[in-house]
């Protein structure tokens, strides 16, 4: 770890009402010049976070590649951020129920990997708990810290479930049933850097590191020649220090937590992770899960999910369906951690 520590960026992200659980290792050394592979960096700030990309390549980056990066990410933002009273998603929200609704293929996609993520894990993952999420007060409106009762949850609750949305695919077209609330948050961010990731490779560019928000999407290998260096963070409210470090090229990789993102009431904290089964905070010991999938989209959907699911109920998922995944729960002075098997390659830290 100490041979590295000189040479990482660490990356801290804020979306919105989610806080960040990431520290981005950016081995982003310039090298050389001429045909040797140089490193380029693009930073900003969009979607109420921050992203950040480094290019590696030896040829001239294409022109007006920052303005071309920018322009995907806002332009998923316009389209499925709560914050905006116009973007697509809202519109969609105050849509009335029983009529079809048009969409973009973007908000399409991301509405079917949510409903395949909660197919697969029994409704631990549910964007239709946004008027939840607002009830709680970690939605875009600013309410005061407060206790709910449950008859109030209880009501909400029969407007949560994403069997209440229809997805007519082959015509872009969204029918919701009843009057629920759609909050992509846990989605849309690793979408989003899978989006810029396509951008590059149709520039011809294949390696790359996009972060938006602390969600990755990673392909080829660092300036250094090796698999691009993650450090994963401990899930401490007060403090900032790594975990450890692990080593991956060629996929997404997202981190969810409890820790950054809560608030105290009557001596107990309630966490922004959300139950969408029960309707209340989670009140178990998982403070962090890191998962690596196929992309950006699947690792941040499913690291929710996760967050929702618990330690023992996450690695048994891990186990059965490969997924690799890395758990830290809490314990009385400190923290554990797990990883399921799948999660052993990336565990070689490169000096």
């Amino acid at each position: 770890m100490n041979s590295v520590a000189a040479s990482i960026k660490r990356c801290a992200r804020k979306t919105g009402p989610l806080a960040s659980f990431f520290v981005v290792l950016l081995l982003a050394l310039v090298v050389g010049c001429g045909s040797k592979p140089q490193s380029h960096s693009f930073a900003g700030q969009t979607m109420g976070t921050s992203y950040h990309v480094t290019v590696i390549t030896a040829q001239p980056l294409p022109e007006n590649l920052d303005e071309a990066i920018k322009g995907v990410l806002d332009g998923i933002d316009r389209k499925m951020s709560t914050y905006k009273t116009d973007s697509e998603l809202s519109n969609l929200n105050a849509a009335p129920v029983g009529e079809p609704f048009s969409v973009s293929a973007e908000l399409m996609a991301v509405l079917e990997l949510s409903a395949a993520i909660h197919r697969e894990t029994a409704g631990a993952f549910d964007p239709t708990v946004g008027a939840l999420v607002d009830l709680w007060g970690f939605g875009p409106h600013y309410r005061e810290d407060q206790l709910l009762s449950k008859a109030d949850i209880d009501k909400l609750l029969m407007e949560v479930g994403f069997q209440g949305i229809e997805l007519r695919p082959e015509s872009l077209m969204v029918i919701k049933n009843k009057d629920l609330s759609l909050d992509l948050s846990a989605v849309a961010k690793g979408y989003a850097a899978d989006k810029v990731a396509e951008l590059l490779r149709r520039q011809g560019l294949s390696r790359y590191m996009v972060e938006v928000g602390g969600e990755m999407a990673l392909a080829g290998v660092n300036i250094r020649n090796t698999p691009w260096q993650i450090a994963i963070e401990q899930p401490l409210s007060s403090t900032r220090s790594v975990q450890r470090v692990v080593s991956v090229t060629d996929a997404g990789v997202a981190t969810s937590g409890d820790y950054r993102n809560y608030f105290e009431k009557e001596g107990r904290r309630y966490s922004h992770t959300l139950d969408p089964r029960s309707g209340y905070p989670i009140t178990h010991r998982l403070a962090s899960v890191t998962v690596i999938a196929d992309n950006s989209a699947r690792a941040d959907a499913l690291a929710t999910a996760f967050m929702v699911m618990g330690t023992k109920a996450t690695l048994d998922y891990a186990a059965q369906q490969n997924v690799p995944v890395l758990t830290l729960s809490k314990t009385g002075d400190g923290f554990k951690e797990d990883y399921s098997d799948a999660f052993k390659p990336y565990l070689n830290e490169v000096n």
